[in-house]
């Protein structure tokens, strides 16, 4: 019979590699624009949580949600640009 302890270290020595890699970073970095656009949009819905919506609530949320729509936009483009990348 194995010890515990013998299988818990080799479950937890493999996620102990040190952080996200370069490229990670750079995805991260990337993606940075629609993640605030994201969060501004939560941000703004849970504002209308526990009260009903007035005017001013709903053109934030609306707003709001436009830039995450053109967010997805330019990182789609930009990700298509950089994927294509001169291949004629």
């Amino acid at each position: 019979m194995k010890p515990i302890a013998a299988l818990q270290d080799l479950v937890t020595a493999a996620s102990l590699d040190g952080g996200p890699s370069a490229a990670e970073l750079d995805a991260i970095e990337l993606e940075m624009p629609l993640i605030r656009a994201e969060v501004e949009l939560l941000d703004a819905q849970i504002m209308t949580i526990d009260r009903p919506a007035n005017e001013l609530d709903q053109r934030r949320t609306r707003r709001a949600r436009n830039r995450v729509l053109a967010a997805r936009r330019d990182l789609t483009n930009r990700t298509a640009t950089t994927q294509t990348g001169g291949a004629a």
